[in-house]
């Protein structure tokens, strides 16, 4: 087979696959039965040579742990986007700081991440990133209770281009998480999200405090007033019932008092 053939058939190959091909998946997909079928080393020539061809283009042949792919130039990656109306996933600064300290301390438990980090790891950012397949457990740690340790996967590599962790950047390149990787828009911290939440609630409450102290409201009369109805209402049957017999008898108790003393005045 000649060389510029076997481009050209792997060039079809690779658009048309939907996950990436390693070489071994690619030789298996040109053997035949004739004797000259391309061996592993022909067929590597020949993705470097399609590598060269898509070089500087809007499309390039990247390779990942799991492979060979096609894919977008990540400099064209904001328009092409536009494609899908679904906005990528967000995450927070707590999860992208779990998942770098995953991938440069592996393997590491959730104990040793939350000695780092001086704050507990929620259980949801671990199955986040299990969900995701960035994450697998690697194994337990010989120690009281046996902790699982974490590791990244080759998923974790493909999504971030990555051919193995050697290529992962220095801890001093990323520095600012906001720069880890173009498509992880960080979302603020709950706590954050929770303190924005409640600043109108008590601007309002303040706002309302201002206008009852105007109108001459008593807020702390009215406010037991309303505790107290609420507790009336709280009542069990039985009490209700043995208010309800009483009253009658004390009116007329009320009633005998006044006519004394109206008998006595004259």
């Amino acid at each position: 087979m000649e060389q510029t053939q076997l481009k050209y058939i792997l060039e079809a190959i690779l658009l048309s696959a939907d996950q990436p091909m390693d070489l071994r998946k690619l030789e298996t997909l040109l053997a035949s039965d004739e004797e000259q079928s391309p061996g592993r080393d022909s067929i590597a020539q020949a993705l470097h040579a399609l590598q060269d061809d898509y070089a500087g283009r809007g499309v390039e042949l990247k390779e990942v742990a799991s492979g060979y792919r096609m894919q977008v130039n990540n400099e064209f990656a904001p328009w092409v986007s536009r494609l899908w109306e679904e906005k990528p996933p967000r995450y927070s600064r707590a999860l992208l700081e779990t998942l770098v300290l995953i991938a440069y301390r592996q393997p590491i438990t959730r104990g040793e991440i939350e000695e780092i980090r001086g704050v507990s790891v929620s259980s949801h950012i671990i199955k986040t990133l299990t969900e995701r397949e960035w994450v697998r457990v690697l194994g337990h740690k010989d120690v009281p209770g046996r902790p699982s340790m974490y590791g990244t996967t080759r998923e974790f590599l493909d999504y971030f281009n990555l051919k193995s962790l050697d290529e992962l950047p220095s801890l001093a390149d990323i520095t600012d998480l906001d720069n880890l990787h173009p498509e992880l828009s960080l979302e603020p911290e709950v706590d954050a999200e929770a303190a924005q939440d409640s600043q109108p609630e008590t601007g309002e409450t303040a706002e309302n405090s201002a206008e009852n102290t105007e109108n001459g409201v008593d807020m702390e009369s009215s406010a037991a007033k309303d505790q107290e109805d609420a507790e009336n209402e709280q009542d069990s049957p039985e009490l209700q019932a043995v208010a309800e017999a009483q009253g009658p008898a004390a009116d007329d108790a009320d009633h005998s008092h006044t006519r004394e003393e109206a008998s006595t005045t004259e």
